[in-house]
This record gives C-alpha cells, structure tokens and sequence, in this order.
C-alpha cells in the first residue's frame, strides 16, 4: 500500500506527494496486515507554496553564505533533496545519516574574482 500527501496550492490545485510505502514490513509468526487495501491519502495541513517556504529560506540562507566572503563565485549552482510530509511540511531530504546538499562554484576564466592563485 502507498501513501500519497495532498496538497492545495495557493490557487487551489491538488499537488499529490508519493510517500513511503507502508505495509512493507513482513508480520511475525505469519500475520498479515489487515486493512482495506488501497492508497492512503493524507492531507496536509498547509498549502504547497507554505510547505515549500523553509526550503526558499534555506536555499537563499546557503547562496548569501556562499556568495559571501573572498571566494566571490560567477556562479553558485545549490543542490538538495525536498522530502514532503503531512506533518512536518518540506524537508531537506538525507542521505544515509546526513542531510543532502550538493555545492558547485564555478569562476569564469578572466574575472577577478575566484580563490586566491587562480
């Protein structure tokens, strides 16, 4: 069985999040779960864009850190997972025991910014 997270957006649309499948997990001495089969579907109590405003938050908290300083990038490209829930709304998703963020800081041949020696 799969669960689905609905949820609206600001103009009203319907976003269906898949969610871990549930149910997985083999019973002891031979019981199986009992239930009437199907897809749970689970509204969130927030909108999309609500759920969603964390993530910006973060992302805009990485690039003004990362622009920061004397690296001075030409371009800062941010990567990470977004795990939606219910519940707790948008995540940045894990890998393993770590959150996943991918960093990429390009300079272009010419500027004077860049890492010192280059």
């Amino acid at each position: 069985m799969s669960e689905y997270v609905e949820f609206l957006t600001a103009d009203g649309a319907v976003v269906r999040v898949e969610g871990a499948a549930t149910g997985s997990a083999a019973a002891p001495y031979g019981m199986q779960p009992v239930g009437r089969g199907g897809d749970a579907v689970v509204r969130a109590a927030e909108t999309f864009e609500q759920a969603l405003d964390g993530v910006r938050a973060a992302a805009e908290s990485a690039l003004t850190a990362l622009r920061g300083g004397s690296l001075q990038p030409d371009e800062v490209e941010i990567e990470f997972g977004v795990k939606l829930s219910a519940e707790a709304g948008a995540l940045i998703a894990r890998t393993a025991a770590d959150a996943h963020l991918t960093v990429k800081l390009t300079w272009s041949p010419g500027t004077s910014g860049g890492p010192a020696g280059h």
